[in-house]
């Protein structure tokens, strides 16, 4: 999510507001109509619902805690006690005393570095709440239960990226670095944003092809593909370019570089600042 810098009440500031709201409602429009029209025809060319079986994975797990009710039933004794605990812990702060921490992020855990995960109490309860949930299922998951390992990493896998997923520093209204910028720019770095997501439905026709680079940094002949030559044979899988000697004596066999496919040939158009 794109954070603009301090939006104050101008002009200026409306015209560009209204400008990215004008722009997020016409390509709203043109994406509705390519999502109803995809779906039409979803149906005839719709992939396998759970091709890497993971929910048969999960059923797995589930049948295999059914079994062991005492085990599951420990655990969340366990876990309703360290909630009573946090919760008598929140209490404590709203009456302005000290209390220590039930759950802790993880050393590196970079999504509750802003100071008011830990200063607000009502954040503080929120990030504590969910360390606590997440805590549960992976140490759940993690336990023995008899599953192959290639299901048991599976199971882990997935499960980490559901916890992951609801991180409350991934919503608006539970992320206090994104609540405090847009009150800031008086939301305009929540339309910024929504204006990307329309640019990256665009790119990928209704679905979302999310930009890892910037799309224009790069222009052809200035900073990238300045070496001079020209290719001189292509097909589906590559192309061969011949580069233009530097020399006015060249060798009579030429040399042949194949580059890591990852890097394709780019690596050998160094400009003069990196090279």
């Amino acid at each position: 999510m794109a954070q603009a810098t301090g939006s104050g009440g101008s002009g200026e500031d409306q015209e560009e507001l209204l400008k990215i709201v004008g722009e997020i409602a016409a390509r709203s429009h043109t994406l509705i109509e390519e999502f109803l029209r995809r779906q039409q025809t979803a149906a005839q060319e719709r992939p396998p619902v759970d091709p890497l079986s993971v929910g048969s994975a999960f059923l797995e797990l589930t049948a295999r805690l059914m079994s062991d009710p005492t085990s599951v039933m420990n655990r969340n004794f366990a876990m309703w006690q360290d909630y009573m605990q946090l919760w008598q812990a929140t209490t404590l702060r709203m009456f302005g005393q000290e209390a220590e921490p039930v759950a802790v992020p993880e050393r590196g855990d970079r999504r509750f570095r802003d100071p008011a995960w830990h200063d607000n109490v009502l954040f503080d309860f929120i990030k504590q709440s969910y360390l606590l949930a997440s805590r549960y299922v992976l140490e759940t998951v993690r336990e023995d239960h008899g599953l192959d390992e290639k299901t048991r990493q599976k199971v882990e896998f997935y499960a980490r990226q559901f916890v992951d997923a609801l991180a409350p520093s991934n919503f608006v209204m539970t992320n206090p670095e994104v609540l405090r910028a847009t009150i800031e720019t008086r939301g305009e770095n929540l339309l910024r944003g929504l204006k990307n997501m329309l640019e990256d439905l665009e790119r990928g026709k209704g679905r979302l092809a999310i930009r890892m680079t910037d799309m224009e940094a790069f222009e052809i002949g200035r900073n990238i593909a300045t070496t001079p030559g020209k290719v001189v044979f292509r097909n589906e899988l590559m192309e061969l370019i011949q580069y233009d000697p530097a020399t006015e004596q060249v060798h009579k066999r030429p040399l042949l570089i194949v580059p890591p496919w990852i890097n394709k040939f780019y690596i050998l158009d160094l400009q003069p600042k990196n090279s």
